[in-house]
């Protein structure tokens, strides 16, 4: 799913100033704890993906389509009854939504499609571990397009991730050529994506929801187009049914939206270090829910994740 640092006050504010635009701003205490929420939601989805397509037999792409297709037509109700309710919803315009179109399509459509078929093809685990390498290329690239500075406390944070990540997974992976490629896909998306993210947001020219819904929704188009064409069409039973319902609800729909009012305060190296957390969260769930033990090595790489997560989203002031 996406991963970022803290830079300069004085490139992204704790509390931006409230614009006409109608967007959601936060303070960066309660940013961090609503990326931290999000965490949770997406690191559980990893277990009901793998249960979607194991027990349920869903083809990767085309469930992925159908999760971000379903959240983006929640998405639609909310922002329609938001309208009837005389909300404010500024316009963007076609500058914006073409830039909000190219978020959906990296963002969903290429990085979510690749981690699909990536986690589908070998443990989830090993796919955890080329995305926990975000930071670090988050950090170099957010510092040459946003011109966000990276502190070397974000520096030592992201290289300790790595490291935790290194001996969590030191071992037989269990990778195989096409999910080792669908996770390099995934990575060098997530990291555009987290970006460009960031760039979209923080120009608060409109709200978080409308941002979230029009790129979600060209994203799933893209998933579930590539996913008939390639795949073919799936057959759904009660449990697939259920599984993509609750993956669309709570942990699309309402956590993207929660993770772009987080994106309001939080810079694009802090945002990926708080959502390498997952790699400490997916392990434990794989654990209770997959029974996939992460044994001494990776409970000491848990550990230094931990450590490097912190470092990564703390701010000197």
């Amino acid at each position: 799913m996406s991963r970022p640092d803290p830079s300069s006050r004085s490139v992204a504010p704790s509390t931006p100033p409230s614009s006409p635009s109608g967007s959601e701003a936060v303070s960066h205490p309660r940013a961090i704890a609503l990326a931290v929420i999000v965490t949770v939601l997406w690191s559980s989805s990893w277990v009901l993906i793998r249960f979607g397509l194991d027990d349920a037999d869903l083809p990767p792409v085309t469930f992925a389509g159908l999760r971000y297709g379903t959240a983006a037509i929640v998405l639609w109700l909310a922002l329609a009854a938001r309208v009837r309710r005389g909300g404010p919803i500024a316009r963007p315009g076609r500058r914006d939504l073409a830039a909000y179109a190219a978020l959906g399509l990296v963002f969903y459509g290429l990085t979510q499609g690749a981690q699909f078929v990536a986690i589908d093809r070998q443990p989830a685990a090993t796919t955890s571990l080329l995305l926990s390498l975000t930071p670090l290329a988050v950090a170099g690239v957010g510092a040459v397009a946003l011109g966000e500075g990276v502190t070397r406390r974000q520096l030592v944070g992201a290289a300790t991730v790595v490291a935790g990540a290194l001996l969590y997974l030191a071992g037989d992976l269990g990778a195989t050529a096409v999910g080792l490629l669908a996770a390099a896909v995934a990575l060098a998306a997530n990291t555009t994506s987290s970006v460009a993210g960031r760039s979209v947001n923080r120009r608060h020219t409109s709200s978080p929801l409308v941002v979230t819904t029009v790129s979600m929704t060209v994203g799933a188009a893209s998933l579930i187009a590539v996913g008939l064409a390639v795949e073919g069409v799936p057959s759904i039973g009660g449990a697939a049914i259920a599984i993509i319902a609750w993956l669309a609800v709570v942990n699309t729909a309402l956590a993207f939206t929660l993770w772009n009012i987080s994106l309001r305060s939080l810079t694009a190296v802090e945002s990926s270090g708080i959502n390498n957390l997952m790699l400490v969260q997916i392990a434990l769930l794989a654990w209770i829910f997959l029974d996939e033990a992460p044994g001494g090595f990776g409970l000491l790489g848990i550990a230094v994740v931990s450590v490097g997560v912190f470092l990564t989203q703390t701010r000197r002031h």
